[in-house]
């Protein structure tokens, strides 16, 4: 398949090696890559909307090597937006990185195109506090989602009794996230969290741990509160994974959650989660 020039809204972009094979057990191209992208569009910008994002991207397909990319492209075309952010502690040495911002249909086909697979963002919008409150359930073999979802349940009730609500969604790989939209300024959600995540290990020593050490996640689920460090990012919502299969990180219901009894209960392809986008429109609308 020849490169393509197209025209996605105001601006023009050219797409290339349509036909390469990005999940190679799946068959599946880039061109499928940018069509997902494209169709689950209007679902995935808003949650994109405001917050710097950081790519991973997989050239080679997903059995090849990856890389990070935070600052924007050379290449990139003038269009796209960019925002200047410090970045302190950074391992190149680099002060401040141009972060791209995908907040339009061009600029999420250019990102697609350079086989982009994975999007990571901040709980925070450029100028301003967190506003939402992460916790990363992360199984250890042999735990899996459905150990998650317990966690999951644990967690909801402790949020509620801080008068919190949260929302589920998978991570697309091996466990979960849940969100709980916040005001900005309103609560340090780094402590608060690590509080939370701690006093839950503490009252399931055998099913949650807290604490970093990999050596003590076995079958059991590792609470990860740092994902709100200021400098660290979580997969987006609706983003594509770079597993065997274009999985991807869905947003579910609290039904789901309670009825999970095996790991494809919330393993959801791309195809599926536009059927399901279709169907239940975006089951992380918290705004």
């Amino acid at each position: 398949m020849p490169d393509q020039l197209v025209k996605v809204g105001e601006q023009t972009l050219k797409l290339t090696n349509m036909e390469k094979v990005l999940y190679p057990e799946a068959g599946f191209t880039k061109a499928q890559v940018i069509d997902y992208y494209a169709r689950i569009a209007p679902v995935l910008l808003p949650h994109l909307a405001g917050r710097p994002v950081t790519l991973r991207r997989y050239p080679n397909g997903v059995d090849g090597q990856s890389f990070f990319e935070k600052n924007v492209a050379r290449h990139a075309p003038e269009w796209v937006r960019t925002e200047r952010l410090p970045t302190p502690g950074s391992s190149k040495g680099n002060e401040f990185l141009d972060f791209v911002l995908i907040e339009d249909l061009a600029t999420l086909a250019w990102v697609a195109n350079l086989a982009a697979l994975e999007l990571h963002v901040p709980q925070w919008r450029i100028g301003d506090d967190p506003d939402l409150l992460v916790f990363d359930l992360d199984p250890g073999p042999p735990a899996t989602v459905v150990e998650c979802c317990q966690v999951a349940l644990w967690l909801r009730e402790e949020l509620a009794e801080g008068g919190y609500d949260a929302w589920p969604k998978t991570s697309g790989s091996k466990g979960m996230q849940l969100y709980v939209p916040v005001e900005p300024g309103e609560l340090d959600t780094w402590e608060y969290s690590r509080g939370l995540a701690e006093r839950l290990a503490r009252a399931y020593p055998r099913q949650v741990v807290a604490t970093m050490a990999k050596a003590q996640r076995g079958g059991k689920v590792f609470i990860d509160w740092s994902q709100n460090r200021p400098a660290k990012t979580t997969i987006a919502p609706y983003s594509l994974r770079a597993r065997s299969q274009p999985t991807v990180s869905t947003p579910v219901t609290w039904q789901e959650v309670e009825e999970c009894e095996h790991v494809e209960d919330l393993t959801f392809t791309a195809d599926e989660v536009r059927a399901r986008v279709e169907d239940m429109g975006d089951l992380l609308d918290y705004r």
